[in-house]
């Protein structure tokens, strides 16, 4: 008998492939199908901290129209604020009752306190995890690598010294050192760590002369960063990794085991051909492996990582040197 079991964030899942925070892990329905599916675990869509400011900002506007006072500035905020927090409590507490695998908590922010306060109401929800989803774009020419850094260990210190939950941290490549930065996360105490999370990137309208979202869902081809990040850091970190961007079939979820992660995040291919193709991966994994001769996802997780390879170069500037020479 195969065996896909594996521990993520320190909650036992019964395979690798959870179910990332996306529109289908937005409701309870579409976590009851993720579920279905087969996924081991399911990340929900996150709580944004612009959302609620956007839909305050508005609510302010039509009460200005309305002649109403300043006044209601602090109500407005109080009311728009415990709408969202409310709904995305309701919203884990349903998951948690619609489902036996592990429900984790998804927590998108600014450079505020608001992470702790979400954070410390999405535990009372009953939340087995939380994902930090930490998005800043490094645009700010004002602000140094190292102030940036030093905002994403506050901003961990502060949550971690609140909840008991396990928290994980999403995070972008754009690190001035990004090794050295992995590996100082990992030993902030968070339970894992998730390469990467992926920016929305932007397009034109030459027509219009506008500005436009480009493609929300990736592609294959974007496995690549996150498949080499992990097999360099695999086995150096002291917390676990997860793989994420570029996973849409079953080979996608191989590599990154191969490669050391623990977990794998599945969105964009869930999205395209539904929870089911979650089973379609699962069987593809279960299948590699019996022909390996693999039992245990722990035979061969971690087996391409450069810690475990007779050609570390391979995994630097060597392969850049072997295939373009």
């Amino acid at each position: 008998m195969l065996d896909l079991a594996t521990k993520y964030m320190g909650l036992a899942l019964a395979n690798p492939l959870i179910a990332g925070s996306s529109a289908l892990t937005a409701t309870v329905d579409g976590v009851k199908k993720a579920a279905a599916g087969g996924v081991g675990a399911v990340v929900l869509k996150s709580i944004f901290e612009e959302e609620i400011a956007a839909e305050y900002e508005e609510a302010l506007s039509q009460a200005k129209a309305k002649g109403m006072s300043l006044e209601s500035y602090e109500y407005y905020d109080y009311e728009v604020r415990g709408d969202r927090i409310a709904s995305y409590v309701e919203l884990v507490r349903g998951a948690k009752k619609a489902v036996s695998i592990p429900v984790i908590a998804s927590i998108n922010c600014t450079y505020s306190h608001e992470w702790v306060t979400f954070a410390k109401e999405l535990q009372a929800a009953g939340a087995d995890g939380l994902e930090l989803n930490m998005y800043f774009l490094p645009s700010d020419l004002k602000r140094s690598s190292e102030e940036r850094e030093r905002d994403y260990l506050a901003i961990i210190e502060k949550v971690l010294g609140q909840v008991s939950i396990p928290v994980a941290l999403k995070i972008s490549p754009y690190f001035s050192t990004l090794a050295q930065m992995i590996q100082k996360l990992s030993r902030t105490g968070v339970a894992g760590l998730v390469l990467f999370n992926r920016f929305s990137s932007i397009d034109f309208d030459i027509e219009t002369m506008s500005v436009t979202s480009s493609a929300d869902l990736s592609v294959p081809a974007e496995i690549g960063l996150p498949l080499r990040w992990l097999a360099l850091m695999a086995l150096r970190v002291q917390c676990d990794l997860a793989g994420s961007t570029g996973v849409h079939d079953g080979a996608g979820l191989i590599k990154m085991l191969l490669a050391g992660a623990k977990a794998v995040q599945v969105a964009s291919s869930l999205s395209r051909n539904g929870a089911a193709h979650a089973a379609v991966m699962l069987r593809d994994l279960s299948d590699w492996m019996g022909r390996h001769g693999y039992r245990e996802v722990t035979d061969f997780r971690g087996k391409l990582s450069q810690a475990e390879s007779e050609d570390p170069a391979v995994y630097e500037r060597v392969q850049f040197m072997k295939h373009f020479g």
